[in-house]
This record gives structure tokens, C-alpha cells and sequence, in this order.
């Protein structure tokens, strides 16, 4: 039995974690006639999860709340699977989640009617979805019976049936979509710079970089075809240029340095430093910018400073009336972690 601490369950929560992504997904993938009933910008994530401690072993889920064009709220919940092959089970499960919500709902609420629910079943195993999808077809059931079971169907997205030119959305969602459909292929290692190149031009943004290193830890530990030398060469053919960028600053470091405690340890200790430089890269730029001198003449105060301190320094630098402020303040930062 698959674990839900696997990486296909851990890179779904992070990629659909993101509002901007969930967002992404809902206008592009929910049938227009449901999307136009909604306002996506009211999405929002809930924190309640439904699944149950014996579920947790097989199953991962995400609850969105959105509001409706009309008064009212439906709720998108998000189901993923992620076996190597289709679950007849699946809308039992989903029918179970949806009865708690309901409960958990009047519980907190305490007021009627129940808030529509959409179950939606992202899925990416080796073989096409074939398993029908209204819970009818789970019962055997004599007609005059029909009327007295349960019945809904859920909305499925097969990635094995898309190509990749059908993947649509933003650079984060087509990148996860198109990761998720070729992981288990022996050729996603050669498909890799493909996939990093939608991401291109978004390494000077900080929340794209944790992206970036979600990516690389699912390429890295989601699949047995991709080797360290497949990430380093998609790497340097991306990221390269001509000031030596953060990307190929890594993968030089995994070239000089090796992978000493495996690959995917290795890929986070690097990316944590990737990102540290990433981030003095962009604010060397920024206050530059503002103060007009050379970003190498910037660089320097970033010397001894930690992640934590070059995020507060992002927010500080906007009010200093002058470079020597933010000097100042950079060394001030050095001497009280020195003590």
C-alpha cells in the first residue's frame, strides 16, 4: 500500500497548497457552465481535512470554499489518487468526505441548506481511468431500488488522456500537470528541460523559487528514470546566463560537492542555499535600483546575514531613506547574532 507521505501525494498538496494554482485550475479545467456560477477570486482553502487516520494511508485531500455569482458558497473538493492504477473505490470514499463536510458544516453553521459540494479526482497513474463514475454503478441494484441509494457523479481529469499541448493554465500548473503525466515514464529525465523552461524568468520571485525546489524534489524522488546528472544538465541548459544564475550556481555546487546523503537531501540543502543567494541576487538588484549604484557595490552587506534576516530586510529597505540605513542595520543584524 502506497504511503501518503509518498512524493506524488507531497508535490500535489504543495502545488494545490497555492491559492494562485487552485485558482488556475478552477478556470481552466471545471466545465465553463460550473465556472460561471462561481467567483474565483472568493476562493479559498480550507483547513478541515475529512480523512480519517485509515484513509490517511491511501488517500490525500484538499477542501476549497468558493463563493457563488448568487448568494450562496459550494465547496470544491479535491480528491487526489495517486496509484499506479484506477480505484473503483474512489466514489465511496468521496461520498463518505462529502457527508462529513455536510456534518461539520451545520455543526459550525448550524443553518440549512447545505452547501453544494464538487468532487474532483485529479489522476495520473500508467493506465487510462476506466472505472465508471456515478456511485449507482457501485451498487448492484434492482430498478424499483434505484430511487432510495445515493447518487452523484464526480469530475475526473485523467492526465494520460491529455497531450501535452491540451495542458493548459500558467507556468505552475502546466509544469505540475505535465511532471504528474510523464513521471513514471522512462523518458522524463529527457523531457525535463521542457518543463523547467515554463518556469524561466521566475527565479527573481521568491515564492516561485520554493516552487522550484518542490519541482526538483519531485523530479528527484517521484520517479526511478531521473538521474542527478538529468536535473544538473536541465538545469544549466534553463538557468544559464551570462551573470551565472542561481540555478547553474547549484548545479555547479552538486557537481563540485557530489550528493553526499543522497539525492533528494542533498537537492534540499542545496536549493536552501540557491534560494539564499536567489534572494540577495533580487534585493542586490532592487536596492540598487532604488539608491542607483552598482549591485556589486549592494552585495557585500548581505555578508553573515540569514534567510530569515534577508526577508526582513526585503520589507526594511523600502523605508531607508539611505544606502548607509540599510548598512547600518546589516551590520547591527551581524552583531547581535554574533552574541
Amino acid at each position: 500500500m502506497e504511503q501518503i507521505g509518498n512524493p506524488h501525494d507531497k508535490f500535489f498538496k504543495e502545488t494545490f497548497s497555492r491559492l494562485e494554482i487552485a485558482r488556475d485550475f478552477v478556470l481552466h479545467y471545471v466545465p465553463p457552465e460550473i465556472t460561471a456560477l462561481l467567483e474565483p477570486k472568493t476562493l479559498e482553502i480550507s483547513k478541515d481535512s475529512f480523512v480519517d487516520e485509515e484513509l490517511k494511508e491511501r488517500f490525500s485531500d484538499l477542501l476549497y470554499q468558493v463563493d457563488l455569482k448568487r448568494k450562496g458558497k459550494v465547496f470544491i473538493y479535491l480528491l487526489f489518487e495517486h496509484k499506479s492504477y484506477p480505484d473503483p473505490e474512489v466514489a465511496l470514499h468521496l461520498l463518505m468526505y462529502m457527508v462529513r463536510i455536510w456534518m461539520q458544516y451545520l455543526k459550525q453553521e448550524k443553518k440549512w441548506p447545505l452547501p453544494a459540494i464538487l468532487p474532483l479526482v485529479v489522476y495520473h497513474g500508467k493506465t487510462q481511468w476506466k472505472v465508471k463514475r456515478t456511485f449507482h454503478d457501485l451498487v448492484g441494484l434492482p430498478d424499483p431500488l434505484g430511487a432510495f441509494v445515493p447518487n452523484f457523479e464526480y469530475l475526473l481529469w485523467d492526465l494520460s488522456r491529455y497531450s501535452d499541448e491540451e495542458i493548459k493554465g500558467g507556468a505552475f500548473l502546466k509544469v505540475a500537470f505535465l511532471l504528474m503525466k510523464h513521471i513514471f515514464l522512462e523518458d522524463v529525465g529527457k523531457r525535463l528541460p521542457v518543463f523547467f523552461g515554463l518556469l524561466e524568468g521566475l527565479v527573481d520571485n521568491r515564492s516561485a523559487l520554493q516552487y522550484i525546489e518542490a519541482v526538483l524534489r519531485y523530479a528527484s524522488s517521484g520517479s526511478s528514470h531521473v538521474k542527478k546528472e538529468d536535473i544538473i544538465k536541465a538545469l544549466k541548459e534553463v538557468f544559464i546566463d551570462e551573470e551565472g544564475d542561481i540555478m547553474s550556481t547549484l548545479a555547479e555546487q552538486w557537481i563540485e560537492e557530489g550528493v553526499q546523503q543522497g539525492m533528494q537531501q542533498g537537492m534540499q540543502q542545496g536549493m536552501q542555499q540557491g534560494m539564499q543567494q536567489g534572494t540577495m541576487k533580487l534585493l542586490s538588484r532592487q536596492i540598487a535600483r532604488r539608491f542607483k549604484v552598482s549591485p556589486d557595490s549592494v552585495h557585500p552587506m548581505f555578508a553573515g546575514l540569514t534567510t530569515e534576516q534577508l526577508e526582513e530586510l526585503g520589507e526594511m529597505f523600502v523605508d531607508a531613506e539611505s544606502l548607509d540605513e540599510i548598512r547600518v542595520w546589516a551590520e547591527e543584524k551581524r552583531l547581535a547574532k554574533s552574541q
